[in-house]
């Protein structure tokens, strides 16, 4: 097909979708950064696209809680629109406060039967905002942005994002789908238990993204627009790091969904 597009929404807070455009520049892709409050007026917008992306930040400050007035916002005026576009064949990435806002949705994890959501991203247990770059390991070949990724070295940003499932049994089933498609993983090779900082939230059996039943729907709590180049390594200047950076082939991935 024609070159694929991205659609990146940003909303009062949003920080990151000028370099999650470059991502998807650099991958082969076309990105347009569009408000909220434009799609809000014309939802139709979204089916020009193929990928639509909710870029980290701190969307309407974080109030109420992260992601929820975005994600109430999807809720009860875009959701025919988006689960159309999902419906359709096409992707979905959330990154930090993109993920919140996909867990806000019921579109990433969907809603029980009482239309309770299934899981959230809590307050991280050291009750402290954490920056700082983690390994991640993935599991399973059901994500599409993950495909041909065994592990990374990612930078994350948060305050809410531990990831906490409604009950075990929840988390069994998500864990048994495939969906807990990436975890924070040791910082020392050879070293099983994982604790902080190696997991900086606490996030339960140490998720750190998620996907949809398809694999088409990913939201994650690390920054892979944050390394898409050698000099974005902490220790570049040391020889480390890799060239292309480790997060650009998320955004690769996703461009060759549509090849």
């Amino acid at each position: 097909m024609a070159q694929p597009k991205a659609l990146l929404i940003r909303s009062p807070g949003t920080n990151c979708d000028q370099e999650t455009a470059f991502a998807f520049e650099q991958s082969g892709a076309t990105a347009d950064r569009v408000h909220l409050n434009r799609l809000l007026e014309k939802p139709e917008l979204l089916h020009d696209y193929q990928i639509l992306a909710l870029a980290g930040g701190f969307s309407y400050g974080d109030d109420i809680s992260a992601g929820r007035i975005v994600g109430s916002l999807f809720r009860h005026h875009l959701m025919d629109a988006v689960k159309k576009f999902h419906e359709d064949g096409k992707l979905i990435l959330g990154i930090c406060n993109g993920f919140q806002i996909l867990i806000k949705t019921g579109l990433l994890l969907a809603d029980d039967e009482q239309g309770l959501p299934s899981s959230t991203l809590a307050w991280n247990d050291c009750h402290m905002f954490q920056d700082r770059w983690v390994n991640l390991k993935t599991a399973g070949n059901k994500c599409v942005f993950l495909q041909g990724i065994e592990q990374m070295y990612l930078p994350v940003a948060h305050a809410e994002g531990r990831f906490v499932a409604r009950d075990e049994a929840t988390l069994n089933a998500l864990e048994a789908a495939g969906q807990l498609c990436l975890t924070y993983a040791a910082n020392r090779v050879g070293e099983d238990a994982i604790t902080f900082p190696d997991n900086p939230n606490g996030a339960q059996r140490h998720v750190a993204g998620v996907c949809d039943e398809t694999g088409r729907i990913f939201g994650l709590m690390p920054h892979p627009e944050r390394y898409i180049d050698r000099t974005h390594h902490p220790r570049w200047t040391r020889g480390e790091g890799t060239d292309p950076g480790e997060g650009l082939k998320v955004f690769q991935n996703a461009v060759a969904f549509f090849g």
